[in-house]
């Protein structure tokens, strides 16, 4: 069991981006239809921000705010599938028998945005990049527990993914649109204000489960702040449980 703190959290998808527009979200949940939409990153150099793909600039946008200028904080960056737009159009390079890009292959590595993260932000911390199945995000949080058991004040967790091309369809159904969910979490009793929540973990009655929303957990998780409801998501054998704490 994972008892943790939320001091803030920030979300992006296209046309829901400020805390107003996630509260009515959270009222009525919805799959936002899919745009070329994207931050525009202002804070962030133009010679820097012209290299920050799509779904690296809906990932600064949403983590930015969360950490201070003076502050030097663990990351964890989660993302089950990773830059699937700058591999496909790798892959079809390939096929038409174009030159690969190195700028494209460096920037498409699952850590790179967590590299960006740490240049952009002059980071000398930890930074950890993940990829798991459906409930990446609940690992995310797991990893995040870990880190603050080191004694670090908070850590930053982000949850994203960006839609992938159609070429995938068939193969990728757990993105209905690009999303990205940032955290800034601390332990329980430390300085500070914000709604604590407990995360558990069991076995699921059935195994292979599907998936158990049509919204990722990371967006379940977001609703869950608004309504501090409990709810328990699913991934073939694993059954975790969501719980707000008094």
């Amino acid at each position: 069991m994972i008892a943790l703190r939320v001091d803030d959290w920030r979300a992006w998808a296209p046309g829901i981006e400020d805390a107003d527009a996630w509260a009515r979200w959270a009222g009525a949940p919805h799959v936002p239809a899919e745009t070329n939409e994207q931050p525009d990153c202002a804070f962030v150099p133009p010679m820097q921000r012209r290299r920050l793909s799509r779904l690296a600039r809906i990932v600064m946008h949403a983590a930015w705010p969360l950490c201070g200028e003076d502050e030097q904080l663990p990351f964890v960056y989660a993302s089950r599938h990773g830059e699937t737009t700058h591999t496909f159009a790798m892959l079809d390079d390939i096929g038409r028998g174009v030159p690969l890009s190195p700028t494209r292959f460096g920037l498409s590595v699952h850590n790179a945005i967590a590299g960006q993260w740490s240049i952009l932000r002059e980071q000398r911390g930890e930074s950890v990049a993940i990829a798991g199945e459906a409930d990446t995000f609940e690992h995310a949080i797991v990893e995040a527990a870990t880190l603050l058991d080191d004694d670090v004040p908070a850590v930053i967790v982000v949850m994203a993914e960006e839609r992938p091309p159609a070429a995938y369809d068939g193969w990728i159904d757990d993105v209905p649109c690009s999303y990205a969910v940032a955290l800034r979490l601390s332990r329980i009793g430390a300085e500070g204000a914000g709604p604590c929540w407990r995360l558990s973990l069991g076995k699921a009655d059935t195994t292979p489960l599907p998936m158990s929303s049509d919204y990722p957990h990371a967006l379940r998780f977001v609703r869950a702040l608004h309504d501090g409801a409990p709810f328990a998501p699913a991934w073939k054998a694993r059954q975790w449980t969501w719980r707000p704490l008094p």
